[in-house]
């Protein structure tokens, strides 16, 4: 497992599951740090890299599609109290960081996105971990409203990363 962390003191632990290129945890610690903001602060995420398999999985387990996808995001559970973090009791201790959440991103999916849609896979990387961090929080794109909102963000979010707008393939 590696591990980063970024100037707001977001922790960022991730576990790579396959051999494919994944970025260092300290770019997915930065480009997912810039995207909470202020609530990266004292946060702690979870980032697995997965192959498709696992993706098609938790993809058809959690949202009922049956194929792989890019990114998966899984807000943290409801913990007892809510200032901290948790304890090894269970027991949301103050200083603890507390739990953002969790995203999945399958690694096949990504650089065939990347390819498909002739982006640097860096800049694919950035764009899913941006998007999965902000579903993390409350965006979503069900609804044309939300997805202008969520695109609007992430385009902001990724300019300051100094990445172009992914949307303009």
């Amino acid at each position: 497992m590696r591990k980063a962390r970024t100037q707001r003191s977001l922790r960022v632990d991730v576990q790579t599951g396959v051999r494919a290129w994944a970025p260092r945890a300290r770019d997915f610690a930065t480009w997912a740090g810039t995207a909470l903001g202020r609530r990266a602060a004292d946060g702690e995420l979870g980032i697995r890299v997965v192959g498709s398999a696992e993706s098609r999985r938790l993809n058809a387990r959690y949202r009922g599609k049956d194929k792989p996808t890019n990114v998966l995001s899984f807000p943290p559970a409801p913990l007892p109290g809510s200032a901290g973090g948790v304890s090894a009791a269970g027991v949301p201790q103050p200083g603890d960081p507390r739990p953002l959440g969790d995203l999945v991103i399958c690694a096949q999916v990504v650089r065939s996105e990347a390819r498909e849609q002739r982006k640097p896979l860096e800049a694919h990387w950035a764009h899913l971990v941006v998007h999965g961090a902000l579903h993390l929080i409350g965006y979503d794109h069900e609804r044309e409203s939300e997805a202008k909102r969520m695109e609007r963000r992430e385009i902001a979010v990724l300019r300051r990363l100094g990445f172009t707008n992914p949307y303009r393939i």
